[in-house]
């Protein structure tokens, strides 16, 4: 090797010719010649791959007992062995179990799955969900935060919610296209069922209705990773562990959620003016992000109470199932729990009296302000106030 160096130094640095070079150092030129086109001894190189002449005509029949294999559990899959064996007793195979051996090994390592470096064009983000333990309200609880990154300028925007639920899921995207000033072109996301409602048979995505109205008002491009392949956006993955270690570390101790929202906001802006100046985030931010935010509702309409709630109407009590309420009124997203004692709530209590082979009464019990009536009616929908112990979205 050091005479490599030397040969390669005299030629093209002093500017000997290759002869005048064979000469000085007692090699052949064209072993000279040989050296000025690698940097290192090439070592010995195939001119043309070895004829095989018992195992080319048997290629097929190994190629699809691998490729069947791929849809096999993984402990039944065929080795090396057990391929020559069964070719062996098949096919008339007379060869021996190395070149098998050789052709599976070099079969495995041209299917593993090659990585290449990502490039991230400007207008483009990724958005994912990640978890964390924190404390709200003096209560040890899990924390949701919906983690959305501009992978090309490294801006990234994180906050945080009871629940991973689908109006977390919308107010994320609206407080994170607030906090940037505008909307990306596109958004790569995983197939989470808050998105993806079913994968076709062909790959395409048939999207839930909450989130094709968030597309629709937005105007932005969806994209969907492979499932399973965290790697396709490793971006946000990377910022869901980062805002874990750098903005929940120690463990978060906040009265409300909203509190800890504000404190990872600052974090984030905290997080762009390190990288960036004030001038350069304005820009790297501008150039991320191809239409201006417009408000978008978040807020779902559909209820559900638990599976028996207390309802108090006027001086009587009643235990209500799930079935028999529903909130006549839109919900925040950022509550997990709400008091609904001001809000309208749409009931119909059915109540059998009596029951007989004839009779069969059914008593509606319905509250306006601080009276309660009882009406005797086949179907009545009255809208009241009450309170309701615990009810959740």
């Amino acid at each position: 090797m050091e005479l490599y160096g030397r040969v390669r130094y005299a030629v093209q640095i002093e500017g000997l010719s290759r002869r005048e070079a064979a000469r000085r150092f007692g090699i052949d030129p064209r072993t000279v010649a040989r050296m000025m086109k690698f940097s290192a001894p090439p070592g010995y190189v195939r001119k043309k791959p070895p004829a095989r002449p018992k195992l080319d005509p048997l290629v097929p029949v190994i190629d699809r007992i691998l490729l069947d294999d791929k849809s096999r559990p993984k402990k039944q899959q065929h080795t090396a062995k057990r391929i020559f064996e069964r070719i062996r007793d098949e096919d008339g195979f007379t060869g021996g179990l190395t070149i098998v051996k050789d052709y599976v090994a070099g079969w495995h390592q041209r299917a593993r799955e090659m990585f290449v470096p990502l490039k991230h064009p400007p207008g483009h983000a990724q958005v994912d969900f990640g978890e964390a333990i924190g404390i709200i309200g003096g209560v040890e609880r899990k924390i949701h935060f919906f983690a959305f990154d501009l992978p090309h300028s490294d801006a990234c925007f994180v906050v945080g919610y009871p629940a991973e639920t689908t109006e977390a899921f919308c107010d994320g995207h609206i407080r994170a296209f607030a906090f940037f000033g505008g909307v990306p072109q596109s958004i790569l996301y995983d197939n989470t069922r808050i998105a993806v409602a079913r994968i076709l048979g062909d790959g395409k995505r048939q999207r839930t209705r909450a989130f094709a109205e968030l597309q629709s008002h937005y105007l932005f491009e969806d994209r969907f990773g492979r499932p399973g392949k965290g790697n396709d956006k490793g971006k946000v993955e990377g910022l869901v562990g980062y805002a874990r270690r750098n903005f929940l570390v120690p463990i978060p101790v906040f009265e409300s959620f909203e509190a800890l929202n504000a404190y990872l906001l600052e974090c984030c802006r905290q997080r762009l003016m390190e990288v960036f100046s004030a001038d350069e985030v304005a820009t790297a931010v501008r150039n991320a992000i191809a239409r201006g935010a417009i408000g978008f509702d978040a807020h779902r309409s559909r209820c559900r109470p638990r599976q028996q709630t207390h309802v108090r109407l006027g001086r009587r009590h009643r235990h209500m199932g799930p079935r028999q309420i529903r909130i006549d009124r839109h919900v925040e997203a950022r509550r997990s729990t709400f008091d609904v004692a001001q809000h309208q709530v749409l009931y119909c209590l059915t109540t059998p009296a009596r029951r007989s082979r004839r009779v069969s009464r059914r008593y509606h019990w319905c509250a306006t302000g601080s009276t309660t009536t009882r009406r005797r009616r086949l179907t009545v929908t009255a809208t009241c106030l009450c309170a309701i112990a615990s009810m959740t979205w």
